[in-house]
């Protein structure tokens, strides 16, 4: 959501800190907070004035009328608030409906004055600008204040001035107080806007001689300008509305939705019901929780939530954990049922999800038996089929009551089966597998001709062409809010519809044009896309089975004129993004239409946008909206789903019905269940969940209304705001002449005892006539067709549509089979119907979940358990977890191996290699490619020699003679400078400790033995580090008891100990390119002194 509450003592803080005003706030900062916890000595410590002045004590918990209920302590001392605190702090209260504990209070000065120094006065935001009310007289006695009080409204994007204030606001107030008054409500304003405030009330506002004091306040911001405020807010706390506790499995979906780009919201309503719910989609969870609620279950619900926007398994499986975890912590004696639902989705792959659900079923069988839970699931959407396979599977193996539909069944009745309602059907009937929708019945590869006229014939519509028409019948607001003074098109979208998508949205793209495709159109509705972070470059997609390419801008001016033909914008643009393209957008003559699908766009920038479009005659869809559908013209983005529900729900060719909602999830039910019940639908809008949607559900009705092919009009509204009443002031003016199906969810807000914030930003009553109960009521008052509840749409629909095909409104016409659309090899594969080698097999490490796993060992784990560098590499090499000793020796061998100097050939060519200006890539490689058998990579060497020399039974002895015979070194022994008198203290440190941890050094041993035969005849025919490196590790590996033998042999023979020096060396060679270029060298060049020339005789001369 976007308007959220925050305690007073936050807006007092706010205020205090960035208040601009000549007027004297006093008592700035004077705030104490008490809670259980509360220290009194050193409360008294902090604020001194506690103990000097009297002071007014109350709860700061969201309460409104605290002075009427008895809950403001004042003109007390110290002691007396503690006394006044003992009866009511950790008490239960009661208010409205609302029970809570009160646990959080506030103190403050008390401020003596008189009753005409109280003012009451408040700024909130509406649709056309920021309303400022102020009333002369303030306090608890105000009563109503919207009857009462002067207003004046501010409208977007024009300020304030104290003109205005003065002489509409300040009438009733003495000249003495009017410049203070002023210059407060000034002030107060500005820092409205500037903190991104969405309501701010103060009552009283008294005003002294002394100054301005702030006595009660209450407040909301828009959360959603986090990004922007940040700085000035800090970590703001949004206090849960009195009556609902804070749970911190709240807080723990809160976190995970923050750090998600989905969607997944929690709120508990009563942790000991029986009947909980995992939906997917804001639209759906509300019709969820209405259905519930009208069935009897209100008592019962225990929660409120959702999960959208495709979330990953990972974060799908932390969700419905959570959800399994609060649902069998207390048994019920009738046993416990979860719904978890859904409208049709629209990109989110349902199969993905339900893996993640299905995980955690698993991990919470045993409990969900216990508290005999009984499931029941209803989803739509790509993948579905195999999503809903699973879910059937783990209730089979697990033996968990699990009751699985599909789009055949209507959305809520596992409602009715799940609270004994309805019956449960036995075999529920099955839509056809994803696969089948694109093998056409009629084998025909060519695309047929089109055979309805309703949108295939259309000419191209300009917006001048066709104007909207003038909005007879409307009262002035109902006019202003659906756009009746702008020039806007009343046809958005036609066959000939050109767009350009700004963001890199690939899978959208290609949806569209499958979408072009089966609707026979031309030509691709996607004329170019625009991506500031790459150059210009063309992007290969799929046209039916051919590849065509789609120009990519840098920037949108260039996309523009290249593209004259374009009319539509379709923004993928980020939260922080959306605003600046879409006024950029705005900006060409051209664009009439833009869909802005970002979720979480500050309020305040909406108001702008939707102020600048409608001043230019521009549609804006959205934003928080997967955008519309025309079907056999256009479709925005991922609209309608994937292509088996564009072809199961007939959206490949236009209907008779168009709907507009606020849901994207729903809209796409609202697809299905319109060409279940109907000829199919004409066009669909979903204008989006937030508060101020750029266009409005009147915008769109009268467009249906003046626009012939559209015999009936559906809309899904929704609780919050009072759009819904133009449409009734419509019908009864007789603007609107077709029939109208109508239903607003949310009516099961009015049922709980305290405030729920649904997944809608807008899905909010801030009065009693924006309750969706009150909605429905004047639309059926207003003459419009309103089901009894959401269950019956389908039926109410289905009688409003036999009925016009009755008196002949409406002629069905023919069904004619859409083309062929091939299916893209990634979706055939995850949907099971191809299979392919894999190019690559890996079993070392996994990176596809939420956390990194090496060989099996998630990351968090490797680091809990301190495994250290080796015990990595033993993950990663060795696919073991090796033990303590053997982590440690395989450290020691990379730090005795890291570096020998810059003599040797490996760190020489680094050098010269860094010094020639070479990077450090580049520098390093050289120094590694002199590795081999006579530079650091005799470890494997030495190791297969000795192993071979040891397992075939030669002694020692016979061991030296045979190589010599042969005339073969020995690898691993030798050294240039180091002999049996001049020892090598690496090898000693590595003997020392290998002989102390090491189970058996057989073979060391045997190395040793041979190393007293070969120093007997040149004192430097040491055994050497990497000898000793690769025989110590034959030892590690056979007797570890991690290994076979075999796979100790195996280790050894594909080359994994020369790893070791490889690894360790490369430390040493990036430390002499950094050397050389801290040290600033120069280009090497070796001396001549120091090369021999010997050149042929003749050539000398």
């Amino acid at each position: 959501m976007s308007a959220k509450a925050i305690s007073e003592q936050t807006g007092k803080e706010f205020l205090y800190k960035y208040i601009c005003t000549a007027a004297a706030v006093q008592n700035r900062f004077k705030y104490a907070t008490v809670s259980a916890n509360t220290d009194w000595d050193r409360l008294a410590q902090e604020h001194p004035w506690l103990l000097t002045e009297k002071l007014v004590v109350k709860p700061d918990q969201l309460i409104k009328r605290r002075g009427k209920l008895g809950l403001v302590g004042i003109n007390l001392d110290l002691q007396g608030v503690k006394d006044w605190l003992k009866d009511r702090l950790l008490k239960e209260t009661t208010v409205g409906k609302a029970k809570g504990v009160l646990k959080n209070f506030l103190i403050e000065p008390f401020v003596p004055h008189k009753q005409e120094e109280e003012f009451y006065m408040c700024v909130y935001a509406t649709r056309e600008g920021d309303h400022v009310l102020f009333h002369h007289e303030g306090g608890v006695e105000v009563g109503d204040v919207d009857a009462k009080a002067l207003r004046l409204m501010v409208p977007v994007g024009e300020k304030l001035n104290e003109q205005q204030v003065t002489e509409q606001l300040l009438t009733h107030v003495s000249d003495e107080k009017k410049g203070v008054l002023a210059s407060f409500i000034l002030g107060l304003f500005s820092l409205y806007e500037d903190l991104y405030f969405t309501y701010l009330e103060i009552n009283p506002l008294v005003v002294t001689e002394d100054g301005v004091y702030i006595l009660d306040m209450a407040a909301k911001i828009d959360a959603t300008a986090d990004y922007i405020c940040k700085a000035k807010w800090g970590d703001v706390e949004f206090p849960p509305p009195f009556g609902r506790e804070a749970y911190p499995e709240e807080a723990y979906i809160a976190d995970l939705d923050a750090k998600s780009g989905a969607s997944l919201k929690l709120t508990i309503l009563n942790p000991k019901g029986r009947i909980w719910t995992m939906v997917a989609g804001g639209g759906a969870s509300v019709v969820y929780s209405d259905t519930i609620c009208d069935c009897g279950g209100v008592d019962e619900l225990a929660n409120y939530g959702e999960y959208s926007g495709a979330p990953s398994e990972q974060q799908t499986y932390d969700y419905a954990k959570t959800i399994l975890s609060l649902m069998t912590r207390e048994k019920h004696p009738e046993g416990k049922v979860l719904i978890i639902g859904g409208s049709i989705a629209n990109f989110t792959n349902v199969a993905a999800t339900f893996k993640g659900i299905v995980r955690a079923i698993k991990d919470y069988q045993e409990p969900l038996k216990e508290h005999e839970v009984t499931i029941f699931v209803r989803r739509g959407g790509p993948n579905y089929q195999e999503g809903l396979r699973v879910m059937g599977e783990v209730g089979k193996t697990t033996g968990i009551p699990i009751h699985v539909f599909g789009t055949e069944t209507h959305m809520t009745a596992i409602v009715g089966m799940a609270l004994g309602h309805r019956p449960i059907p036995h075999q529920p009937p099955s839509d056809a597998h994803t696969a089948n929708f694109l093998l056409n019945a009629s084998s025909c590869a060519k695309t047929p001709a089109a055979t309805r006229t309703a949108s295939f014939s259309e000419t191209r519509v300009t917006n001048e062409s066709c104007p909207a028409k003038k909005c007879k019948g409307l009262p002035a607001e109902a006019q202003a809010s659906s756009g009746c003074f702008g020039a806007k098109a009343t046809t958005l979208f036609s066959k000939h519809t050109k767009t350009i998508v700004w963001g890199m949205q690939t899978r959208a793209v290609q949806g569209m044009l499958d979408f072009d495709y089966v609707c026979s159109r031309d030509e691709p509705s996607v004329g170019a896309m625009v991506y500031p972070f790459t150059g210009d470059h063309k992007q290969k997609f799929y046209w039916g089975h051919k590849e065509i390419l789609i120009p990519v801008y840098k920037n949108m001016a260039d996309a523009m004129k290249k593209h004259p033909e374009v009319d539509v914008l379709i923004s993928f643009a980020s939260l922080r993004s959306a605003f600046d393209s879409t006024v950029e957008a705005m900006q060409f003559t051209q664009i009439h239409t833009i869909a802005i699908i970002a979720e979480g766009i500050p309020e305040a920038l909406t108001r702008k946008m939707i102020k600048m479009a409608d001043e230019k005659g521009i549609t804006i869809i959205g934003p928080a909206t997967v955008g519309g559908i025309k079907p056999g013209c256009f479709k925005i983005g991922n609209t309608g789903g994937m292509l088996d529900n564009i072809l199961s729900s007939k959206l490949y060719r236009p209907g008779s019905v168009a709907y507009v909602s606020r849901s994207g999830g729903m809209s796409n039910e609202l697809n299905n269940i319109i060409s279940r019940t109907t000829d199919g639908v004409y066009e669909g809008v979903a204008i989006g969940g937030d508060r101020y949607p750029g266009s409005t559900f009147m915008d769109h009705v009268l467009r249906y209304q003046d626009t012939p092919d559209v015999k009936m009009i559906v809309v899904l509204g929704e609780i919050g705001g009072t759009e819904e009443y133009n449409i009734c002031e419509g019908i009864k003016g007789g603007r609107i002449t077709k029939p109208v199906v109508c239903w607003c969810i949310g009516t099961c807000a009015t049922m709980f005892s305290s405030e729920v914030q649904f997944g809608h930003a807008g899905a909010c009553a801030n009065q009693a006539s924006e309750t969706a109960m009150a909605k429905n009521q004047a639309l059926r008052d207003a003459g419009a067709y309103v089901p009894k509840s959401f269950d019956e749409l389908g039926d109410v629909i289905k009688t409003v549509y036999s009925d016009l095909v009755a008196n002949g409104t409406i002629v069905p016409a023919e069904e004619v089979p859409p083309p062929t659309v091939p299916m893209d090899y990634s979706w055939a594969r995850e949907l099971g119907l191809i299979r392919k080698p894999a190019s690559f097999m890996t079993s070392i490490c996994d990176e596809r979940g939420q956390e990194l796993i090496y060989a099996g060992m998630p990351i968090t784990e490797v680091f809990k358990e301190e495994m250290g560098i080796g015990g990595v590499l033993g993950l990663l090499w060795f696919q073991r977890r090796l033990p303590r000793y053997a982590c440690q020796f395989i450290e020691m061998c990379l730090m005795v191996t890291a570096d020998h100097g810059p003599a040797v050939s490996g760190a020489h060519n680094t050098i010269v290699c860094a010094r020639a200006g070479k990077d450090l890539i580049s520098s390093l490689t050289s120094g590694l490619l002199t590795i081999g058998d006579r530079f650091g990579g005799a470890l494997d060497a030495a190791a297969k020699q000795f192993s071979k020399a040891f397992d075939s039974g030669m002694l020692p002895m016979e061991f030296v003679n045979k190589m010599k015979k042969d005339g073969k070194l020995i690898m691993g022994i030798g050294h240039r400078v180091k002999s049996i008198n001049n020892p090598d203290m690496r090898v000693q440190i590595l003997k020392d400790f290998v002989k102390q941890h090491f189970p058996s050094t057989q073979l060391l041993d045997y190395a040793l033995d041979v190393e007293k035969i070969t120093t007997s005849k040149k004192p430097n025919l040491i055994l050497n580090v990497d000898g000793f490196i690769g025989v110590a590790f034959v030892d590690l590996l056979r007797t570890c008891g991690g290994f076979t033998r075999d796979e100790a042999d195996e280790f050894v023979e594909i080359g994994a100990l020369n790893g070791i020096f490889v690894l360790g060396r490369s430390m040493g060679f990036i430390g002499h390119y950094l050397d050389q270029k801290r040290l600033k060298q120069g280009l090497y060049r070796h001396p001549w002194d120091d090369i021999s020339y010997v050149l042929p005789e003749h050539m000398s001369m």
